[in-house]
């Protein structure tokens, strides 16, 4: 690694301690850190738009450095962190700390670091004749199943010019990660009878029908395991299909009238996961629903989708890539964690890798951090990058 600049680098540290400093859990609202970027930003006289949702409590940031009539590169960050409720934080969660090398503070890593990363390349950027834009997006929601940054999406895909290529900055140690799969969560409801459970033959019971879907969904996902399809880039080279939560019942006495599990698929970029579930619930319909109906007619199973995304495809192999090749150090394959890299590849027709400073490692969990050292790697990268924007 070259020598890094080190005013860079000073800034980047305060501009994460200010990011840090918002504490921007899901649940809050992100307006407070998006109009610190907006007007920090205006003071370099970079104009910012801002995407809000329904509520006018959180929005999406846009804002192009360089020429707008060429396409360039997006670079995307979400501002949004898991909670910080742990115990065994050491220092406050939202107040960034030092300590051997490392800044600790809730979104450290995931992913402030980024972010701010790029807020301090702003400086030079404007000075320079960039041939192509960057465009930096900062993204709400994303913690909770990547919701709030379609809208920025559709905006820069519907562009003369959309970006060629979008950077999304999740930690990643700086290596390249070339693909993720896609998720769906779902929710399913099931309804049966009660009465006392001496009677249990002339009850529907809820829980026992929610468990055998429950199997239902784990046989196929030993199905994924055994007969793929397969993609051994991945960290898991087949898609998954688990239960992750359930409820129900009201007494060890009472045939339960009603359960509720939720269950996620995280599939591979070219598994069709909506023919997947389409399959299992039209199973279930005709085999255990049906079986519940015949006994009592208002009885039976409802889904409901909590959220989705797709999966991020490899672009390695595209004209965009050109951009990165020479300046990342190496490729490191693929991830089963999702990221808004799916979104910008398949809402947005814009080819997306993954590539950013910290470890994942640290993410969501207490005392998360970043090393001072990805923060260094970080900018570099960045620089080289904007040093291509100005030869292309």
């Amino acid at each position: 690694m070259s020598k890094p600049n080190m005013s860079r680098l000073h800034n980047a540290i305060d501009l994460l301690g200010k990011l840090v400093a918002f504490d921007t859990t899901s649940k809050n609202s992100n307006l407070g850190l998006i109009h610190f970027v907006r007007d920090y930003l205006a003071q370099y006289g970079i104009e910012s738009t801002l995407f809000h949702d329904e509520t006018g409590e959180k929005a999406n940031l846009l804002a192009t450095i360089g020429p707008k009539d060429v396409p360039g590169i997006a670079l995307s960050g979400h501002t949004d962190v898991v909670p910080a409720l742990e115990k065994s934080w050491i220092s406050p969660a939202f107040e960034l700390t030092e300590r051997d090398g490392k800044l600790f503070g809730r979104g450290s890593a995931d992913m402030k670091g980024f972010s701010a990363c790029a807020l301090a390349m702003v400086p030079e950027l404007v000075k320079r004749d960039l041939a192509i834009p960057f465009h930096l997006c900062l993204s709400y929601d994303e913690e909770v199943g990547c919701l709030g940054v379609g809208s920025m999406v559709d905006h820069l895909a519907n562009l003369k010019t959309p970006p060629r290529l979008a950077v999304i900055g999740e930690p990643t140690e700086m290596k390249v990660i070339n693909g993720q799969k896609g998720k769906f969560s779902m929710r399913v409801a099931v309804t049966g009878t009660a009465g006392h459970s001496s009677f249990a033959p002339r009850h529907v019971n809820a829980i026992e029908y929610a468990a055998r879907a429950i199997t239902m969904i784990s046989d196929l996902a030993r199905e994924f395991e055994e007969n793929g399809p397969f993609d051994n880039d991945f960290t898991v080279p087949h898609s998954t299909m688990l239960t992750t939560t359930i409820g129900g019942g009201t007494a060890t006495n009472v045939t339960p009238d009603f359960c509720e599990f939720t269950f996620e698929i995280r599939h591979l970029p070219e598994h069709d996961a909506k023919a997947v579930l389409d399959g299992i619930k039209e199973k279930i319909l005709e085999t255990l629903d049906a079986e519940m109906k015949a006994k009592e007619a208002e009885t039976g199973f409802e889904w409901e989708e909590i959220f989705s995304y797709p999966g991020m495809g490899d672009c390695t192999d595209a004209e965009a890539f050109e951009l990165v090749r020479n300046i990342v150090p190496e490729v490191s394959g693929k991830v089963s964690y999702g990221s808004e890299g799916g979104i910008f590849e398949k809402q947005g027709n814009i080819p997306s890798i993954i590539c950013g400073p910290g470890s994942i490692k640290q993410a969501h969990k207490a005392n998360e951090f970043i090393e001072i050292s990805q923060i260094e790697e970080c900018l570099e990268f960045l620089e080289k990058l904007s040093d291509q924007a100005v030869a292309a």
